[in-house]
């Protein structure tokens, strides 16, 4: 039996020559279906009452998540190591992914005699760890029956260790570390300044927004617009643009706009189709401003509702001699128009005006006051109008309804005639031939737009102030409006006021305007004052209105 034995142990170690020697290679995670078929394996050679004749085996793979856990497995990258022969009781080659049985026993000296495995730095992972791995620790030994049932329990992946405190603490950190962000001031300058004013484009291309509050002229508060930024949205000089603004940087003056929001109040895309103002076609005024509200209206805004209407488009001529009351008249229409017609942008232009004039406009009526004082030079006189001009342009062109009020057009053409260079041809009372053009450029650009907006103009006219100049100023504008109000040098004397002179004071095609009932009344009424003079039809009109709270009640009380 000895020979026997030991021939049996020379084929063996015969046998295990002739193989080749296996490779130690790197662990890969076994899918959850070998378990299963290497259960099926086992229960088909092994029997049951077998299992605890099985020799121990000395080599034991586990399969686990985390290769830090792996406490049999060796992993590496390195080239294949020889293992030494087994003399006494050699046992064939074990693959790594291959789960390999083992007596609770053997499992329970493996535990004892294990050097504790090297702990890593916590990994956390990115995504939840899924529940099919998580398996808990087993603190004693399991017990194996003699059941086939029980061999499942064997095939288990290795245990890993709960990691939920280590997620929990980096996520704390995580959430404080977002707190103190949070706390952290950012000091970002662009976009917390907005800033709108009239554009006004140089020679260069570049161009600059003045504002409002130094009247249109160049400060220190202007604000740079580039030459990329005009180009890009098509924008002209009397756009009013609007905008964040960034702080100057090192060496820059003025602070630069960032980004166009709003162009006279509509968005970039919808002005960047515009018609120019010149192409559109003007019309009759149409629509009427309504001067009084029914109850507690001014006498001066009643009658000029009823003899000179003013509608949407008019391009109006308040002819009057010194101290007539035409400013005092001129404040009662803007506030008329304001109260009643919120929806229109109001400009009250004071050319060559007194100071004390210019701040009580201001703080008077609910309008935008651009003033240039008699003590300003001409050239700033004519610089202010042609801003406000080009804004109002660029607002009709938007469809906006836009109503300026000028005082007074005759000390415009005076600036104007000291601007223009000397062309050699100069009419009566020293006027140049050209001077005259671009104030009538200025009083003509009112009108009624077909397809919505409109500018209207009304401006008062000096007369009998014993220039000649201004006389042939007067003639020169007399018949370009279509709208004309009279005041009288004679009412205003004997304080009756408004000084207007009834029957000298119509529009043209007041039929657009006045509804034709009212129309026909106003014929009879003009016929009744037409036999009086100035005076007396201003005092008789007065009393009659005094009694009416408004327009439509006295119309009607005619009969009596």
């Amino acid at each position: 039996k000895e020979k026997e034995k030991e021939k049996e142990k020379e084929k063996e170690k015969e046998k295990e020559q002739e193989k080749p020697k296996p490779e130690v290679k790197t662990l890969t995670r076994v899918p959850k279906e070998n378990p299963v078929q290497n259960n099926k394996q086992v229960q088909s050679t092994n029997k049951p009452h077998e299992v605890k004749k099985q020799e121990p085996k000395q080599h034991a793979v586990v399969v686990s998540a985390h290769p830090a856990i792996i406490p049999d497995a060796v992993v590496t990258d390195s080239a294949p190591v020889d293992q030494p022969k087994a003399e006494a009781t050699p046992t064939p080659p074990v693959k790594p992914t291959q789960l390999v049985f083992r007596s609770s026993k053997h499992r329970e000296r493996e535990r004892i005699s294990q050097v504790p495995p090297v702990t890593l730095p916590p990994v956390v992972p990115e995504e939840p760890i899924e529940d099919a791995l998580k398996t808990e620790v087993m603190e004693k030994p399991v017990v194996i029956e003699k059941k086939a049932s029980l061999l499942q329990e064997l095939i288990t992946p290795a245990p890993i260790q709960p990691r939920q405190q280590q997620p929990q603490q980096s996520k704390n950190i995580n959430q404080q570390q977002t707190v103190v962000q949070q706390k952290e001031p950012a000091y970002e300058f662009e976009g917390i300044l907005n800033a709108s004013g009239v554009l006004e484009i140089m020679s260069d291309g570049y161009g600059f927004l003045r504002s409002s509050d130094y009247n249109y002229m160049s400060s220190p508060d202007d604000i740079y617009v580039s030459q990329s930024q005009i180009r890009l949205f098509g924008l002209k000089t009397g756009d009013v643009v609007e905008g964040p603004i960034r702080p100057p940087k090192e060496g820059e003056k003025f602070f630069p706009l960032v980004k166009v929001d709003k162009i006279n109040g509509r968005k970039p895309e919808e002005v960047r189709d515009r018609v120019p103002f010149d192409h559109l076609k003007p019309l009759f005024p149409d629509q009427k401003f309504n001067l009084t509200k029914g109850y507690n209206d001014n006498l001066s805004c009643r009658v000029v509702d009823m003899f000179s209407p003013i509608g949407k488009g008019q391009r109006g001529l308040i002819v009057a001699q010194p101290k007539t009351g035409k400013t005092m008249l001129l404040k009662d229409i803007a506030n008329a128009i304001a109260a009643n017609h919120p929806e229109v942008y109001m400009i009250i232009l004071l050319i060559d005006e007194r100071p004390e004039e210019v701040t009580d406009m201001e703080r008077s009526v609910n309008a935008e006051v651009i003033a240039s004082t008699f003590d300003e030079p001409a050239e700033r006189h004519v610089k202010i109008a042609d801003i406000v001009l080009n804004k109002a342009r660029r607002l009709v062109e938007c469809g906006h309804d836009v109503v300026i009020l000028l005082d007074s057009i005759t000390r415009l053409a005076r600036a104007y005639n000291t601007v223009q260079p000397a062309s050699g041809k100069v009419l009566s009372g020293g006027v140049d031939a050209n001077a005259l053009q671009k104030p009538k450029r200025f009083f003509g650009a009112a009108r009624n737009i077909e397809n919505g907006g409109s500018l209207t103009i009304i401006a008062t006219a000096l007369t009998e102030t014993g220039s000649k100049m201004d006389d042939v100023i007067f003639e020169e504008f007399k018949g370009t409006g279509n709208m004309e109000l009279q005041l009288d040098r004679k009412l205003s004397n004997k304080r009756v006021f408004p000084a207007v002179d009834i029957i000298a004071s119509s529009t043209r095609r007041d039929d657009l305007l006045l509804s034709e009932e009212t129309l026909n009344r106003m014929w009879v009424l003009r016929n009744f004052l037409s036999d009086m003079n100035s005076t007396e039809a201003m005092e008789f009109l007065l009393n009659r209105l005094k009694r009416t709270s408004n327009n439509e009640e006295f119309l009607i009380s005619m009969n009596d």
